[in-house]
């Protein structure tokens, strides 16, 4: 009997689990056997594996003997096929084509093809980065996944074309030319002219909308939530789609959590291993539950909550959205992330996003402007805008009301409009300042801070509090209510450099709540 072991990693959501592959061949009846909860596609790998097997001229073993395929531990869900390359290995060490000490210490993802070739897989950062936690010094890769692998330090990565270039690796030998040369299936066609470089979007081109623009800095500098309520064309839209482009770059740590999300999800930008700036996602408003927060039986999959982790959710005509999608935000509002719960297991995608809402007044959306004629009637506009439920308005920070642009106003702000290299640099500035405040701490900007460690840690006098108390005291605001407004008057402190919020900057807050200051 001749056992031999490699290893492999299996992801449940973004985390990843070391997973054995042993591979025994015993006297008996021809046949192979695969254990270990897998799933159908990894079921599947028997045929795959042996194809690539025999296609790049090595012998299957099982026509003589049985073949076990084990899966470590049994109890965890194995899914895909990034499973081929460890069990192809091991079932070669077992038959003793390859020495077992080559391939028992390093971690082996990808899938096979019937010719042999190594094809890419999903998931392969958060995977390399489970090994190194598990002390695994080296991997083994597709070569289209080998730029992504590398970006974890610590571990030798190796990124290989084939199952033939691998065994002759293992053996220490040079690779047959003619197996690493698999011929392209696909037609010849002439190259495709690469497309010019889309222009970034730039906040100067929204015009008519100074007081927007400035509200669209403090939600930036403090990563805080922002709800735009007018009628149509008055530039929601447009501003929110270039919030992206005034929010600083993602540093290592949130780089490589952004880059593990939408490795798993398969959308990584093709010769883009590592996601260096904050996500968009821009949802339609058919999007179910499962498109927004993460779902899936088989194959629990991340939303665009979690693909917009360290960036923003943008969801246009926000009431139009179902009451369900827009409440299932709440939780990770608080929380940073989403936990999806099937029979099997629960799945954790992380969601620390910044939520930007846009939406019209009323149906027909002229309730607000100057000579403007709303159709509505006062049931309409309140079962229209009820879709927004209190408590998830009560987790927005910023809430601005617009009103259509003027031609005067469209005219005076031509080239008095600043652009989005100009507001990102106080925006940075602010950040830095914030990380200098929060740096023994484990949060990043103000508007992650939780309102007891705000008051306790950073406590401001009486006199400064004093108008948000007295408007959570006339029921305006909630207790949650204040610790937003706290926040959102740190972050306008940051903006102009003050060590502190004044009295200025907290009525500055609960007016861009939408809450006028009353003396008492």
């Amino acid at each position: 009997m001749t056992l031999a072991r490699t290893r492999c990693i299996a992801l449940v959501g973004v985390a990843g689990h070391l997973v054995d592959v042993e591979a025994d061949l015993s006297p008996g009846v021809p046949s192979y056997v695969l254990v270990g909860l897998p799933d159908a596609s990894l079921s599947e790998s028997r045929d795959r594996v042996r194809a690539a097997l025999v296609n790049s001229r090595q012998r299957w073993p099982s026509t003589t003997r049985r073949l076990t395929v084990n899966l470590s531990p049994a109890s965890l869900p194995k899914r895909g096929s990034g499973f081929d390359l460890a069990i192809a290995m091991a079932v070669l060490a077992a038959d003793g084509v390859v020495p077992c000490s080559v391939v028992a210490g390093a971690v082996l993802l990808g899938e096979l093809g019937l010719d042999g070739r190594v094809r890419g897989v999903r998931g392969v950062l958060p995977s390399v980065l489970a090994a190194v936690e598990a002390g695994v010094e080296r991997v083994v890769v597709p070569a289209d996944n080998a730029k992504e692998a590398a970006l974890v330090p610590g571990v030798h990565v190796t990124g290989v074309r084939s199952l033939a270039e691998l065994i002759a690796l293992a053996r220490d030998e040079r690779p047959p030319e003619d197996v690493l040369d698999v011929p392209d299936t696909q037609p010849d066609v002439a190259p495709a002219v690469p497309p010019e470089p889309l222009r970034r979007l730039d906040l100067a081109d929204v015009l008519g909308q100074a007081l927007a623009r400035a509200v669209l800095e403090v939600a930036a500098a403090g990563g805080h939530h922002l709800l735009m309520l007018g009628p149509p064309g008055a530039g929601k839209t447009m501003l929110a789609e270039r919030l992206p482009g005034i929010l600083p770059g993602l540093d290592t740590a949130a780089a490589l959590e952004v880059t593990a999300v939408h490795s798993v999800a398969g959308t990584l930008p093709a010769g883009e291993p590592l996601v260096t700036r904050p996500p968009f996602q821009a949802p339609h408003h058919t999007a179910s539950v499962a498109a927004i927060v993460g779902g899936g039986s088989a194959h629990v999959r991340p939303g665009a909550a979690s693909l917009a982790h360290r960036g923003v959710l943008f969801m246009d005509e926000a009431p139009e959205f179902a009451p369900a999608v827009l409440d299932a935000l709440r939780e990770p509002l608080e929380s940073g992330e989403i936990c999806v719960s099937r029979l099997a297991a629960q799945v954790r995608f992380p969601a620390r996003f910044q939520l930007v809402l846009a939406a019209n007044p009323c149906p027909c959306g002229q309730s607000i402007g100057k000579g403007l004629a709303c159709t509505c009637s006062p049931m309409a506009k309140l079962r229209y805008f009820g879709r927004l439920s209190g408590p998830l308005l009560d987790r927005v920070d910023l809430r601005h009301e617009m009103g259509p642009p003027t031609r005067s106003e469209l005219l005076a702000d031509q080239g008095r409009a600043e652009p989005s290299a100009v507001v990102a640099e106080r925006v940075a500035l602010a950040r830095e300042r914030m990380a200098a405040r929060l740096r023994d701490t484990q949060w990043r900007a103000n508007s992650e801070v939780p309102g007891h460690v705000l008051r306790r840690d950073w406590p401001l006098p009486w006199d400064v509090v004093a108008p948000a108390e007295r408007a959570l005291d006339r029921g305006e605001l909630t207790a949650r209510g204040v610790d937003r407004v706290l926040r959102v008057a740190w972050t306008l402190a940051d903006l102009v450099g003050l060590d502190r919020p004044g009295t200025a900057q907290v009525a500055a807050a609960l007016r861009y709540r939408g809450v006028r200051d009353r003396a008492a």
